[in-house]
């Protein structure tokens, strides 16, 4: 399959930047969707973007939550997506800890951010291109993952971190997810008018 025939997408980081970070989030009632994050992800699709979630889970690793607990929890942002026009192609989420955990959990996964394990399954499976996609996050990991799949970097602070990652390679940082929107769809205009001329 050529470049040509694969689709441009968004990476999103879970917590943070679609939903509000409250630590290990456990419970489908703890999940509270950003301002602007349901209109990023329906500004992106429809300029033709895959939107698929990428995220660390590690509440599973440590007994805290079930794999099909996670997978109720996103079922239910999901729907809350849904209920304001707002659709996801995937979720990918990494339930592994090198270091901390119980059972087959505890290990060292090629999935963990930042290694690319689950960017390059959704590659794979949904004919994507990560060389012309982005990550978007709001901690390093995600700029690190991004850097590994040869995607562009974005950040967020949706969680009013003052500090994140302005040291570093200065990635395109903004407040929320609804301003990193609208700066990839600006890209994404320029490139194609770039390669129109």
């Amino acid at each position: 399959m050529s470049t040509a025939a694969l689709w441009p997408a968004v990476f999103l980081d879970r917590d943070g930047t679609l939903i509000r970070e409250v630590g290990y989030l456990c419970r489908p009632e703890q999940i509270e969707l950003l301002d602007g994050a349901a209109a990023a992800l329906r500004a992106l699709r429809a300029a033709g973007f895959k939107t698929v979630v990428v995220t660390n889970q590690s509440a599973v690793a440590r007994g805290w939550l079930s794999e099909a607990g996670l997978n109720e929890i996103h079922q239910v942002m999901r729907e809350r997506l849904a209920e304001h026009g707002a659709i996801l192609d995937a979720i990918y989420y990494c339930p592994h800890h090198p270091s901390e955990g119980i059972d087959g959990y505890r290990i060292a996964c090629d999935c963990r951010k930042p290694n690319p394990g689950m960017i390059q399954r959704a590659a794979q499976e949904l004919g994507l291109e990560p060389k012309i996609s982005y990550v978007v996050g709001d901690q390093n990991v995600d700029r690190e993952l991004a850097l590994r799949v040869g995607a562009i970097p974005v950040l967020v602070r949706s969680n009013g971190e003052q500090t994140l990652v302005e040291e570093l390679a200065n990635p395109a940082l903004f407040d929320n997810i609804k301003m990193a929107a609208e700066w990839i769809l600006a890209q994404s205009r320029n490139l194609i008018e770039g390669a129109e001329q």
